[in-house]
């Protein structure tokens, strides 16, 4: 059995961990609240303007030939900047390399494909396994504004709009609720219609709007700006998915020092009995041999 010392100096590395860990799951959950409530503010002003989009823009289809014609792809994953989040980094890391090996390992193969992540985490995982990684875009994290997300939009329209790529692509975990986070691929440009029916056949608007300007100017007034909103939506669902995976586990990490704490009182306590029992007896045989 452990002596004292070791066990009462184990209590006190423990207890100063689980007082780090809770402190940290507090913090997380207060950012998990303002990231959760903005989220959840934007989700419903993004969707129904995209919907407005989507009817102005009826005579848009899906493009389903872009694959075949794509010849160089941006992939985007986002991570977080800080560990200690769980699985959360992990995932994206994975679906990121499964996504290359499974739809643009020939384009990669061909010096096709960039990588540019927002998150440090990612962008260190992937940079060791040698996958082409052309930056980062990491001080989005740090200061996640609406103006950051439109002006990181901008520059990624202006890159396809000069033809640099063919196709921009995000990784990223969606946010459902502290506890689950759902990772997406989703497609940033080109633009693509999210109306369609199975067989990718355009479904009809059930609304006729006037238009005032003509429509061609309301859709190149209204496509970057939907653009733009995506950006800071997507950002806004890792960035609070990061926190509900970060306080999940610093809740976990809380629950389990707990548990070690109880274990080690009890070894602690049965420690300092034995050591108490053994100087009884010590005593008692020094007290017989006395009167022997």
């Amino acid at each position: 059995m452990a002596n004292l010392k070791e066990v009462r100096t184990r209590i006190e590395s423990v207890n100063s961990t689980k007082q780090i860990t809770s402190a940290m799951k507090m913090v997380a959950a207060s950012k998990l609240r303002k990231s959760q409530n903005a989220i959840m503010a934007l989700r419903p002003y993004a969707e129904k303007f995209s919907e407005i989009l989507e009817r102005i823009n009826g005579q848009q289809t899906t493009d389903n030939s872009q694959q075949s014609t794509t010849s160089r792809v941006l992939i985007i994953p986002l991570s977080s900047n800080k560990g200690l989040c769980g699985v959360f980094n992990a995932n994206v890391i994975r679906e990121t390399i499964n996504l290359i090996k499974n739809e643009y390992q020939t384009l990669l193969d061909n010096n096709g494909v960039d990588i540019l992540c927002v998150g440090s985490k990612v962008e260190e995982a992937l940079k060791f396994k040698k996958y082409p990684v052309i930056g980062n875009e990491n001080v989005l994290l740090d200061d996640l504004t609406y103006e950051n997300a439109a002006a990181f939009a901008e520059r990624l329209m202006k890159d396809f709009d000069d033809k640099k790529y063919d196709k921009i692509v995000f990784v990223y975990n969606q946010f459902k609720n502290a506890a689950t986070q759902v990772l997406v691929t989703e497609q940033f440009l080109p633009f693509v219609s999210q109306q369609t029916t199975d067989n990718g056949q355009q479904t009809e608007s059930e609304v006729d709007y006037i238009y005032q300007p003509n429509k061609e100017e309301l859709l190149s007034v209204m496509i970057p700006k939907s653009l733009k909103l995506q950006v800071y939506k997507i950002l806004l669902d890792s960035f609070a998915s990061e926190q509900g995976a970060r306080m999940i586990s610093m809740t976990q990490a809380t629950d389990n020092a707990t548990e070690l704490l109880k274990e080690l009182n009890i070894s602690y306590n049965k420690a300092r009995q034995s050591a108490i029992t053994n100087e009884l007896v010590e005593i008692i045989s020094g007290a017989n041999a006395l009167k022997n």
